[in-house]
């Protein structure tokens, strides 16, 4: 996920000669572990994958993480067939870790059905998968009853970041603790909220500036989250070389934040929750079955730089970067409010009524 790409329309355009080079920086360092999953960049991420690593670098040089796209399961069948392609895909013979993607209440619901937890359990035993477990977005209630039902599962992986850990929506510290309670290892994923964590208002910057001056925004909200007791892995989604070069840096010798770090990021969060109007990752699982084509994260990114404004005093047009990028895709008001986007969003926000307020701020004459 969100690995460099040569055209910036187009989430299948991998660079795949900067994607090599800052994947070698990444190895040379002293780094292993890699996260892809069967939709990312439009299906080529495992590809890419292959390419990049599995093609250059003996199999015992890294660790592979890949997952189970259960909203495209809809038989039994499907779960062997879809493996067997990840398998094919990344070219290798198993997996470090494998884990059911997603999974919320319609997404459990299906993996029960069709025996989900089963079959992964299955793949270990025969030797494909080394460990199991689940990603997870949804209520601290679901992931309860899920833990209590399938206590094979070895790890979850959650959003965790400083932001979202009393979020009512995410409730970030209630997973975990449900986690921690029931012995499981914890993978974090964004740790940085998208980029919302690594552009911050100046007084978060100026916030932090004044117990790290060289540390990076994005450097608090990662070491935030590896600080956490029971988390074995940040992940990380890199697009550019100076990223590689900044996280692997405070990484390498990682040190915990202190108490006086540890309130100076309670404070971050709460200036940072007054200025972001829509808490978009820019993840783009709602993009992939819009029949519209609406670029929504874009779209949302660019109305919370026109919200953040008054905060950052960093000004722009936003409606003239909005007709910008309808040049190249469907306008926010084609939106057809048929809901699949909401349907595939992990951060259940209200897509629909946001769209509707970036038509009557943005879509301008």
């Amino acid at each position: 996920m969100r690995l460099p790409l040569t055209d910036s329309g187009d989430s299948s355009s991998i660079d795949m000669e900067r994607s090599r080079a800052m994947l070698d920086t990444f190895m040379q360092r002293g780094f292993t572990y890699f996260d892809t999953a069967y939709p990312y960049h439009n299906g080529r991420s495992e590809v890419a994958f292959r390419q990049i690593v599995t093609e250059r670098y003996r199999r015992s040089q890294f660790t592979l993480t890949d997952k189970m796209p259960c909203w495209l399961i809809h038989s039994e069948a499907d779960l062997q067939r879809i493996f067997d392609e990840q398998l094919q895909r990344c070219g290798v013979s198993y997996f470090d870790y494998y884990w059911l993607h997603a999974l919320n209440k319609s997404y459990y619901a299906t993996m029960q059905r069709y025996g989900g937890f089963e079959f992964i359990s299955r793949m270990k035993a025969e030797g494909k998968i080394r460990h199991i477990g689940f990603s997870f977005h949804d209520e601290p209630a679901l992931l309860e009853q899920i833990l209590c039902e399938h206590p094979e599962a070895e790890f979850v992986q959650l959003q965790i970041n400083y932001l979202d850990w009393d979020d009512d929506t995410v409730q970030a510290g209630k997973c975990y603790e449900i986690c921690r309670r029931h012995g499981k290892e914890i993978i974090v994923m964004e740790p940085v909220k998208g980029s919302t964590l690594a552009s911050v208002p100046a007084a978060v910057r100026a916030l932090f500036g004044n117990i790290r001056p060289k540390a990076s925004p994005a450097s608090w909200a990662i070491r935030y989250a590896a600080s956490l007791p029971g988390v074995i892995m940040v992940l990380s989604g890199m697009s550019t070389e100076e990223q590689v070069l900044d996280n692997t840096s405070y990484m390498q010798e990682f040190e915990p934040l202190n108490d006086a770090e540890m309130a100076a990021v309670g404070s971050a969060a709460a200036i940072i929750k007054q200025s972001v109007a829509i808490p978009c990752t820019s993840c783009h699982y709602c993009t992939d079955g819009c029949p519209a084509g609406i670029a929504i994260p874009e779209y949302f990114a660019l109305y919370n730089a026109w919200y953040q404004q008054r905060f950052t005093h960093k000004w722009l047009d936003a409606p003239q970067h909005y007709r910008q990028l309808t040049g190249q895709f469907a306008p926010a008001s084609e939106c057809l409010q048929c809901g699949q986007c909401e349907e595939h969003c992990p951060q259940h926000i209200p897509i629909i009524d946001n769209l509707r307020k970036v038509v009557q701020t943005l879509e301008q004459d």
